[in-house]
Formats: C-alpha cells, structure tokens, sequence
C-alpha cells in the first residue's frame, strides 16, 4: 500500500479539469432530475466556501452537517474542506437529545440544514449561538440560505491542499448506549480508505451510485461521496421514501449498499407479486430461468449493478441464498466508524455466507486472546474527541479494539458472533450469546426484527417483529410456522440457551421510537426495558405468544 494518496479535495481538482461538463450529481425535486457537473459542484462549493471564510471561521472550526441525502449535502462537504473547516454529520432521525449533545460537544459554529422530515421540529432545537444555512427544500426557514450565498459570494480564491494530519472530519456515533462519541478522522484515514477501496474494486468513471442511507455514517460516506470523488462515479439521490422504488429503477446503479432490514423488504416485495411456489416453478423451466431473474432484477432496478453490499447488520443466510439464486450474490461486509468503515468484505468471486468476508488491503485483523475482534490500518481513528480515557480503553497497541465477539477460519474469513456486552448471564450462571440465536431465528422470513433477552432468568426469550408481508397472513399460520421454528432453532441450541419462548410484539422498532439507531441497530437495552413486564409475564411460556 503507498503512502502517496490523495485527498478527497484533490480528486474535486482533477475532475474539475479532466472531467468538468461530466455529470457528477443527480437530484430529483418534484420528481424533476437537477444535474450538477464536476465543474458547477466545484464553483458552488468555492462560492459557499467563501460565505464560511466571511462568517469568520477560522481553520480547524468545526461546521454541522444535518440534512437527508441530497447534492448539497456533499457540496457542503467538499466547501467545508476548501475552507479548512471540520465537518460534523448528524443524523436527520438523531434524537433531540444527541443532537444538542453533538453539537455542543463538538463546538460547531455553522450548520447547515437540509432536507428534513421534520424541518421545523429539528430547527426549533438548534441554539441560538450557531449560524444555520438552509438549504432551499420546502419548510426549511434559516437567515442564510443556501441560493442566496451562492450568488451573493465569488468562488474562493484560492486551492486548499489539506495535510495528511489535518482533521477531516468528526462522526458521532449513533450510540445503543449513552452520549454519542466524537470520532476523529484526519484526512490520512479519508484518504487511505478512499482511494484503497476505489482500487481493490475497480470503481471507475462508468460506475454510478444511488444514495439514500445516512451520509452522516462513514458506511455511506467511503461507499459513496469519497468513492465517487475517487473515481468519478455519478452520484443520484433518492427524493423520498415514497419514491426510493421508483428511483432505484430510473438510476439503475452499478454499485449498490444497503442494509439487511431493505434486503429482506425487497425479497417481500417480489415475493407480494410472485409467490414462492411459482418462482421455484419458473426457475426450474430452462428457458424462463434466465428471463425471470432479468425481470426481477430489472423490476428492482438491480439489473446494471455489478457489486452489491450489506453491512450494519448481519444478513440471514437464507435471504442471501435467496438473492443468489436471482444472480445477485450479496456481499457482506464489516466495519465501524472508528475505522471509517474500512474492514472486511466478500469479494464477489469468493463469497462465504455467514461471514463478512477477508480483510481489506492494507489492513490487518486478528482475534485477542479473549476472543475480540482488533482492526489495524492507516483507516483508524486518531480518536474519540475530546475523551482521551475512552480512547484508550479501545486504542491499544496500534489496535482497535471492536467490542465483537468472532473468529477468523483458516482461509481468513472473518465470523462476527455478536457484541461481547451483548452476552449475557442466565440465573444458573451460564453466558448466552444473543446473536447467534437471533441468526437462527432469522431464517424464518416473517420474522424481520428479533432481541433475545434474559439477563438473570431461568432460560432466554426472544421478542420479535413480524415482516409487513406476515402480517398480511392468517394468524393461525404464522403462529404455526413461528411454533416450527421455534422448536427447530431450540434442538440446535445447548440447554442454557433454549428459548423459553417467543414473544410477538406489536409495534415495529425504529429510529423513531428509540428502539433503533440511525443506523438501523437494535437498542438493546431500550428493548429489554420497555418489554420487562411482558417478558416476564410470559417467562415460562414455551411457546409463541401474542402481545
């Protein structure tokens, strides 16, 4: 790996020269496509860079960053370098509570507010000490506005070269527990990640990408801004939830990231239309096979896409067996925020479910005499801002240390097992690891969110969320097919971790409700405490209930 790499702000410059009338961006309002070029992404984001400079930021500020995926959101980005500034994403579904943390906590001086679902509740929590741009998308009200300071400031004079040390950028994590914590990236971590990950996968100028998970996420922010800035690769946003399908179809991506939850929502969803006995029937006729799995892939607006990627949470092998047998071999991968995303992956010639694959170029992992998982690499965090302690409960040695549970196999393989605070004691003193059941769980489709608990109980109960599609079955039959599981998964468990039962609850988990982090993980402890009464209602069930 050389050490020669450069950084995000560079590749702007040499698209601006090479590749100016290219289209770079693509933003849908109103369901009318805006296009921006390389060259019009440049001189936007040297117009707003100077409206920073004249609000008095001085090099090392901190600017915020909140605001759905859209083309402002990385021309502010790149602003934000051109001025020297450190950026600090927050997530559009972050609670009240984090948000005001994050940015006190931070510092930041300037934010932009972007396009929201909720503008007006997230505006009225902003404190009055913090300049806010608005970007021009509907009940967004700020005293600066995004169109008025592009055309009010002339492009910054001139080209800012960040120094591999420099801080890039500080990402909070999403946190199952406490305050967030400000991880530090500088531009060698961007740097190394980006243009390492542009190369181990052949990402070029003919690649395109659709964004729609959380740019404040480092998952979003390699796969997608700094993968395009590396390569070239057109970035088109997704307008709404609304029209996510529609807008998959229309971009039609090469190069495609989402998470597990959305997976198993598209398998449903051609399912609604195709059911599965009729698709294994069609599979099965030679000349339909090939053109069914065209359409379908078509119809999911897969059909150009030449790499596909899960991540955030572990994938049921079933659902990834599923996709494969359509001709779309997903590929899981593993990483976090403090290594800005950059661990492990299945190459897509060589995928081993059940894994998240080998490590990345120029990184090292290895498994602690405990059993944890340690990530070594130019990616790492310098660390957690401002908490020198909690850095060094996890820095050591020049290592991460993750807080998975896992082993690698003998061809390097890497097994994630499930969060080691996650595990936890049953009142004969005996560890269960909660993810492994889960797993297990997952292989019935009509389950889609799964928590197993039973810290100081007799034996373990899981609580689960049953999949849109389920719901629209009898109760009967998928009480019935939950019972099946539930004593199939227990014959494979050692008996400590048998399932004293499975408990259906009602309501989904979401970010929303604090269930979930932005970045679709379960609160473990929110669910354990919201459903204590109920789980031990039902304790020594043996059997599915029914909130």
């Amino acid at each position: 790996m050389t050490n020669n790499y450069k950084t995000p702000l560079e590749c702007l410059y040499h698209w601006e020269k090479t590749a100016s009338n290219h289209v770079y961006l693509k933003q849908p309002r109103n369901r009318q496509w805006y296009e921006y070029t390389w060259k019009e992404v440049g001189q936007q984001a040297r117009r707003m860079a100077s409206a920073l400079a004249d609000l008095g930021l001085e090099r090392g500020d901190k600017v915020a960053i909140i605001s759905k995926n859209c083309a402002e959101w990385i021309i502010s980005d790149l602003a934000i370098m051109m001025g020297g500034y450190v950026s600090v994403p927050l997530y559009p579904l972050q609670s009240d509570d984090s948000m005001r943390y994050v940015l006190e906590h931070s510092g930041s001086k300037v934010i932009f507010v972007g396009k929201l679902d909720n503008p007006k509740q997230v505006q009225s929590i902003l404190p009055n000490n913090i300049t806010k741009i608005g970007y021009n998308y509907d009940g967004i009200h700020t005293e600066l506005k995004w169109n008025d300071l592009i055309k009010e400031y002339d492009p910054i004079a001139k080209d800012h070269y960040p120094a591999m040390d420099d801080i890039f950028t500080i990402v909070y994590t999403s946190g199952t527990t406490g305050n967030p914590k400000g991880v530090v990236h500088t531009y060698k971590s961007a740097s190394f990640s980006g243009s390492n990950g542009v190369k181990t996968f052949n990402v070029n100028q003919q690649d395109s990408y659709l964004s729609f998970l959380p740019l404040a996420h480092v998952a979003e922010r390699i796969l997608v801004e700094l993968s395009s800035l590396y390569s070239g690769a057109e970035v088109s946003f997704a307008e709404s939830l609304d029209t996510f399908a529609e807008d998959l179809q229309i971009v039609s991506p090469t190069r495609f990231f989402s998470v597990p939850r959305l997976w198993s929502k598209f398998q449903m969803g051609v399912l609604e239309k195709l059911p599965q006995k009729k698709l294994d029937k069609l599979l099965r006729i030679p000349l339909l096979n090939r053109v069914v799995k065209k359409k379908i892939r078509k119809g999911l607006g897969l059909d150009n896409s030449t790499m596909v990627i899960a991540g955030a949470a572990p994938m049921p092998i079933p659902v990834l067996k599923w996709f494969a047998k359509l001709d779309i071999h997903i590929q899981e991968g593993y990483g976090m925020s403090e290594n800005f995303a950059y661990g492990c992956i299945n190459r897509k010639e060589s995928i081993r479910m059940g894994t998240v694959g080998t490590q990345m170029p120029g990184g090292e992992v290895k498994i602690s005499e405990e059993g944890e998982i340690l990530f070594k690499s130019d990616a790492l965090m310098e660390g957690y801002y401002l908490e020198d302690e909690k850095t060094a409960e996890v820095i050591k040695g020049g290592y991460y240390y993750t807080g998975d549970a896992g082993f690698i196999d003998d061809e390097g393989f890497v097994k994630v097992t499930g969060r080691i605070k996650d595990n936890f004691k049953t009142s004969k003193g005996e560890f269960v690891e909660p993810a492994k059941i889960e797993g297990l769980l997952a292989e019935n489709t009509d389950v889609e969110q799964i928590c197993v608990v039973g810290l100081g109980m007799v034996q373990p109960i899981c609580l689960a969320v049953l999949s849109e599609a389920a719901r629209e079955k009898s109760k009967d039959v998928v009480h019935e097919d939950l019972k099946k599981t539930l004593s199939t998964v227990n014959s494979a468990l050692q008996s400590h971790e048998v399932l004293n039962g499975l408990i259906v609850v009602k309501d989904d988990w979401t970010p929303e409700n604090g269930f979930m982090t932005p970045t679709l993980k379960i609160k473990r402890h929110e669910v354990s405490t919201r459903y204590k009464d109920l789980v031990e209602q039902h304790a020594e069930c043996k059997e599915v209930v029914w909130e």
